[in-house]
């Protein structure tokens, strides 16, 4: 039997191993140019990385994870919520077993009035945030839903712009549970369309006009201090908007108190403030007043005061309750922020100061044992001869 010859495919691959005649992509020319091994396609479904940083693959291979656990945490929060049913029903069999009412402690809380302000989130800003900002500022709009359903005196709420990656995130991940909500709106159309809408939704007779709204409105003051100056002139405000207010940080009016059946607008922005004055530039443009919270009137910050929006919505909420701007602040500003109301602020430095003089004055009465202690007698000519 004949042997068959090596063949010379076998030996150009050792020669390939040993790295002495294989073709390599050089440092300057792309992979797909100089080498022969063809570009991986993605199978179907799989997203596409060619390209993508190591960074950006980490994100997706992040987010993959978590999507594929997804089941896994909806199966985990039904069990969770069967073991508290459990363990309520458990709890209450105990105490009618000693013989004990287990609804006759219960605080009944009383309803959530109804009151002609709305509150409205812009959220065309998808643009200038990063997946993760969008996914935070779905989190405020989901507490400040929270908040106002619970609040004593209860807005209109609405999201406009409801028609991208926040909605689809809301639709896909989170399973259109927003659709449940009660007393909030997300509409397509953008904050002046909301507006619109609100202005009819206000009229209703189910609106209370509680004590806090009932006051005459107090003619507007431009600040001393513009935050924002800009070049151009500011634009009168166009009548037809006159119950629609932007909240803008940057504004050069500050908001003295809330007036009834008008529209607040709130920036659905979340960019650790990269896009300076985006709101207020917005507003103008449209002829729509702006105003900015008092904070710097009642409040001392130990870090800057640009607020999450679900805490604009808490403060303001807190306002018609208290129809205290200090209140409001105090009550929802995070102490890691080290918010003081402005009153006590000066009084600790009046103490701080007072202290500080008493001390000085303590200082001075204690005698320095270095220095020597002038005689009060006159040396003798002896005494100061040599």
């Amino acid at each position: 039997m004949e042997e068959e010859p090596q063949s010379t495919g076998n030996r150009e691959n050792k020669q390939d191993q040993n790295g002495q005649d294989a073709a390599k992509p050089t440092g300057s020319m792309p992979p797909s140019e100089g080498s022969t091994i063809p570009q991986k396609r993605p199978a179907e479904g799989e997203p596409d990385i060619t390209g993508m940083s190591k960074s950006a693959l980490k994100r997706l291979r992040k987010q993959q994870k978590w999507e594929a656990g997804k089941e896994e945490r909806k199966q985990k929060r039904k069990e969770s919520r069967i073991n508290r049913k459990v363990r309520k029903r458990e709890e209450k069999a105990a105490l009618i077993a000693q013989g004990i009412d287990p609804d006759a402690n219960k605080q009944q809380k009383p309803p959530s009035v109804s009151v002609p302000i709305s509150l409205v989130f812009d959220c065309d800003f998808e643009q200038y945030m990063r997946d993760k900002e969008l996914i935070s500022l779905g989190s405020q709009i989901t507490r400040s839903y929270s908040e106002n359903k619970n609040a004593k005196y209860r807005t209109h709420i609405y999201v406009s712009n409801w028609n991208g990656k926040l909605a689809q995130r809301f639709h896909e991940i989170l399973d259109d549970k927003h659709k449940n909500w009660k007393g909030i709106d997300f509409v397509d159309g953008d904050f002046v369309a909301c507006a619109e809408e609100a202005r009819e939704k206000m009229k209703d007779e189910g609106n209370h006009m509680i004590e806090a709204l009932q006051h005459d409105k107090n003619p507007w003051v431009r600040d001393e201090k513009d935050p924002l100056p800009l070049p151009d002139p500011e634009p009168e405000p166009r009548p037809e908007y006159s119950d629609i207010v932007y909240l803008s940080s940057d504004s050069p009016y500050t908001l003295d108190r809330l007036e009834p059946n008008t529209s607040y607008i709130i920036g659905g922005l979340v960019d650790k403030n990269r896009e300076k004055g985006l709101c207020y530039k917005r507003a103008r443009e449209r002829g729509i007043r702006t105003a900015r919270l008092p904070i710097g009137q009642y409040m001392v910050m130990q870090s800057r005061m640009v607020l999450a929006t679900n805490h604009v919505v808490e403060i303001m909420l807190k306002w018609l309750e208290y129809e205290n701007w200090g209140d409001a602040f105090l009550s929802v500003i995070p102490k890691r922020k080290g918010g003081q109301l402005r009153e006590q602020a000066s009084e600790a430095e009046q103490a701080e100061g007072a202290e500080i003089k008493e001390l000085e004055e303590e200082s001075e009465e204690i005698e320095d044992p270095d220095v020597e202690e002038p005689s009060s007698e006159k040396n003798t000519p002896e005494e100061a001869a040599p």
